[in-house]
């Protein structure tokens, strides 16, 4: 199930799945130790006798958020019962806090008692072995701790602060499902304290007039220490939750307006969702640098493994994306976190934890007898081609220069070095897709790309001989690109080049689109048109869905081998290239109009609260793999803004 709503700082991190259900909660590393391994934190009501969790069919919801924050906004509503609970969630922007206001409201004509049930099902460190769970008599609170990770938990309503009623057990074991089955008959049991597989209910009790409302507020401090949950228990006491709730709100309306565009004639649902894909992107950003793929810890009962990692590729694309609007901060802390995890050799691995340890790998070291470098070379370039995109609009002096050896030359150097001399074409490596192994288009595009970034630099910090020697690295790129890769016969790029044969994989892909993307040859050059033509008409989905596929013949979560109306199921970030490219080589706004529809159709497809998937079902428009993916969010907002830049430029 995706995750329809992502909350966070930075460092705690909050998500919840289309039922409202609580599924995720990172720290204090966004994308590392899930402390709810993906098990649902419950959510339920006792009325008259009855007892309902809001994932219940009788629930009818509406997930969403307040405008321009990040701060959920949840009607349930069950009609059985006669109740409607209005919710706000949150993440402190500044505490590592998450809060909840409920606001139920009676549409019965009776006075009535409602208890508000919520259930905690940590896995501290992501596994539920020796986790403590306690009352804590002086705090009034149940506290869930192992190592050094404290949760508090707390609940409050106006006349009265503090859990008056849990129940702590055991679960997952022996049997045992936990101690949400104790709130059937809405009473909890009081076991004081409890270790081993662990979890706790809590309750709140509301008096409700006819057609009257109450409000209770429930909260989760996160620290690494006692004394720190204590802290923030106490700072929610003496700011009250709802003030928290309020501070945060008005804190990411001012973030997210910081440097707004002219929108021009972009329809309403394309602005809120370039918005949306801000915030969305910062709750997938850790404050120490790392920008994360995906949260959605579902795809971990299957791969058992997730998309919790930094991809450099996929966090080079996001950074370019809050450079181009306006942000500094944040790609600062990106670039910083790459200048730390870069080789000595000068090139990144697969992929990375967090806190900048190596991510798991499926690249080998050792094939066909020999040694292999076992990276995506596109991933070392692109960071280098993001960080000029940075300089070059901020001209950020101070930040590059302590980068400028460590990460740019070093980089660049290998880039410069990791080349055939029979082809001037960089030397064989994983492509984006992280599926194919030799010389691949969207590969040299960057690398071309990531030479020119280093030119620049080089000629900024007045090192003319090492701008003569990037530069001629790079023409020589672009001349073997022109030379071995396009296909006079196809009248197309080849996706990839085997060295060892001579043979072109002429298999037509979207990532084509990076021919013109970063540089290597303009938009209207034939060649280039040629491909992109084929690249449209080839990979278009033809079902009532739409959108572009990956490649031809695409088996990645594959639904149909109907590969003449579906050539692969429909990616938004494939598509979203198409629409980027048509903005580049559009001439007349006639032209550029097209790409709005595009935008409308991801609009359209994007979840109820405004989440992008990385794919589609290519029937039935709901997400397939992880939802939602900063990848999706960034090309979104890049997209966007292309449009307004081309918009503005042929208006004149």
């Amino acid at each position: 199930m995706p995750r329809e709503l992502t909350i966070g700082n930075g460092s705690l991190q909050v998500m919840f799945d289309a039922a409202y259900r609580l599924r995720d909660i990172y720290f204090p590393y966004v994308g590392k130790e899930n402390h709810t391994a993906g098990h649902a934190f419950r959510f339920g009501v006792h009325a008259d006798g009855q007892l309902s969790w809001v994932e219940e069919p009788a629930w009818e919801r509406r997930l969403g958020y307040g405008r321009d924050a990040l701060v959920t906004a949840a009607t349930l509503i069950n009609r059985n019962l006669g109740l409607r609970l209005d919710c706000r969630d949150a993440v402190d922007f500044h505490e590592n806090l998450y809060v909840r206001e409920s606001i139920v409201r009676n549409l019965g004509n009776r006075p009535r008692e409602v208890i508000l049930f919520f259930h905690q099902d940590f896995h501290l460190y992501a596994n539920n072995i020796a986790d403590t769970a306690l009352y804590e008599p002086r705090l009034q609170a149940i506290l869930h701790y192992k190592g050094h990770r404290y949760f508090l938990v707390n609940v409050g309503k106006e006349d009265r602060v503090g859990v008056q009623e849990w129940a702590i057990g055991t679960k997952e074991h022996e049997g045992r499902e936990g101690t949400w089955r104790d709130a059937e008959d809405g009473r909890l049991g009081m076991n004081p304290i409890a270790q081993g597989s662990v979890d706790s209910t809590i309750a709140m009790r509301l008096a409700l007039s006819p057609d009257g409302e109450a409000i209770c507020h429930y909260w989760i401090a996160a620290g690494t220490k006692f004394k720190e949950v204590k802290i923030i228990n106490a700072v929610a006491l003496d700011k009250t939750p709802a003030e928290l709730i309020s501070r945060t709100e008005s804190y990411w309306r001012l973030w997210v307006t910081k440097s707004p565009p002219d929108f021009g004639d972009l329809p309403v649902d394309v602005v809120d969702l370039y918005k949306r894909s801000l915030l969305i992107l910062r709750t997938l950003t850790d404050n120490h640098g790392a920008i994360i793929a995906a949260n959605d810890s579902d795809l971990l009962q299957f791969g058992r493994d997730t998309y919790s990692y930094m991809w450099p590729r996929d966090g080079a694309r996001a950074a370019y994306a809050l450079i181009r609007a306006g942000y500094i901060d944040v790609p600062r802390n990106f670039f910083r976190f790459c200048a730390d995890i870069l080789t000595d050799d000068g090139y990144f691995l697969h992929k990375y934890n967090p806190d900048g340890s190596l991510g798991s790998s499926w690249h080998p070291w050792y094939a066909r007898d020999q040694m292999q470098l076992p990276i995506q070379e596109d991933e070392t370039a692109l960071v280098l081609w993001a960080l000029w995109q940075h300089f070059a609009r901020h001209k950020d002096i101070e930040f590059v220069k302590p980068l400028y050896r460590p990460l740019i030359i070093r980089a660049a150097e290998f880039l410069q070095d990791y080349r055939t001399g029979e082809t001037g074409l960089p030397r064989p490596s994983y492509d984006l897709w992280e599926e194919r192994y030799g010389v691949h288009a969207f590969t040299v595009a960057t690398v071309y790309g990531g030479l020119m970034a280093a030119a620049n630099f080089a000629e900024s910090f007045g090192e003319g001989h090492l701008a003569e020697k990037y530069q001629k690295a790079a023409a020589e790129v672009r001349e073997g690109a022109q030379r071995v890769l396009y296909s006079p016969g196809a009248g197309r790029f080849a996706r990839r080049f085997d060295p060892d044969t001579e043979a072109l994989d002429l298999t037509v892909d979207s990532s084509l689109f990076g021919v013109a993307a970063f540089g290597l040859l303009p938009a209207d050059d034939p060649m280039v048109v040629s491909t992109m033509v084929q690249v449209e008409n080839c990979l278009t989905v033809h079902t009532d869905v739409g959108g572009l596929a990956r490649y031809e013949r695409d088996s990645f979560q594959q639904v149909t081998q109907d590969y003449d109306r579906v050539p692969g199921n429909p990616w938004i970030i494939c598509t979203l290239w198409l629409a980027q490219y048509k903005v580049e080589s559009a001439t007349t706004p006639e032209q550029l109009r097209g790409t709005v529809d595009i935008l409308r159709w991801v609009a359209q497809r994007a979840t109820p609260s405004g989440a992008l998937p990385e794919q589609l079902h290519p029937f039935g428009e709901r997400p397939i793999s992880v939802c939602p993916l900063s990848w999706s969010h960034a090309e979104l907002i890049i997209t966007v803004l292309d449009y307004l830049d081309k918009h503005r430029a042929l208006r004149g």
